[in-house]
Formats: C-alpha cells, structure tokens, sequence
C-alpha cells in the first residue's frame, strides 16, 4: 500500500481486504482494474505529435516528452528518440534543431533553451505569431472589403 499513488491507491483504500482469500486475488483485482496502464504504452506516432504546452518550458517539455519516449515498446535507441524529438517540434525550433538531431539530447535541450530564450527576446521570430498575426491582417482585409461593398450596395 506504501508504493501505491493517486488512482491505485484510491482504488486500495476503497476495498474491502477481507473479500480477498490471498495475496494472489488482491493482485488479480489489481491487475484487471489496471492492465490498460501495461497494455496501453505511448508508440512512435504518439511522441511525434506531443507538442509543447503554451504553459510549458522547452525545458518542462522536453522533460515529459522523453518521460513518454522512454515508455516506447520497443525501446527506442537514443538516436531514434533525437530524431522523432527533432519531426516533433514546431516549425521556428525543427529548422534550427534539425542541424544537432545526431548530438545528446543534453545538446538538444541546450539549443532548445536558447532558441526560446531568442523568441522571448525577439531576436528570432516566432513564425506561429506571424502567422496569426497575418491571417488577422487578411480577414481583417476581407471583412472591410465586404463593409465597403454592403455601404456601396446599400
């Protein structure tokens, strides 16, 4: 019980020990209420389009990421997990990571950080607010060109 956390253990504590005759039963209980945890493990297309959380770190992130790339069935080799980490990011951090994807992945989160630390300086752009920033600029566009016409037509 001491190993167990969050759902396990409320699982525990909502039992009644005496329904079990051994040790056997309680760890069959256990494994029937819980097998999807063993048998629903991340693959390769999951950790691929794990993206980086607006409220997270690229150090916060990279941190999950490879905590899911390391429950990969079969494992991955550190070269794999560098390449399919490089396929996952967005476009302003893949264009600068895809150069360093054969280095350590220590060597990743290092350029990673800097990378973000340019975007919150503006020294590099961020290619998703210009993005927005330019589809707002066309609809804006669109939405007084049908204002001039509804004036004209009215």
């Amino acid at each position: 019980m001491r190993s167990l956390t969050r759902d396990a253990l409320s699982w525990y504590i909502s039992q009644n020990p005496k329904k079990w005759a051994n040790w056997v039963s309680m760890a069959s209980d256990f494994m029937d209420r819980f097998r999807f945890n063993t048998e629903n493990t991340p693959d390769i297309f999951y950790i691929q389009n794990l993206k980086k959380k607006s409220t997270e770190t690229f150090r916060q992130y990279t941190t999950r990421w490879r905590s899911e790339a390391a429950k990969v069935r079969p494992p991955l080799e550190e070269e794999q997990m560098n390449k399919f980490f490089v396929r996952a990011q967005d476009s302003q951090y893949y264009e600068m990571l895809m150069v360093i994807k054969n280095h350590n992945f220590s060597d990743i989160i290092k350029l990673g950080e800097r990378i973000e630390e340019g975007i919150k300086s503006g020294m590099v752009t961020n290619f998703e607010v210009l993005q927005a920033t330019n589809i707002a600029l066309q609809l804006g566009g669109i939405l007084k060109k049908k204002e001039v016409g509804a004036v004209m037509v009215a």
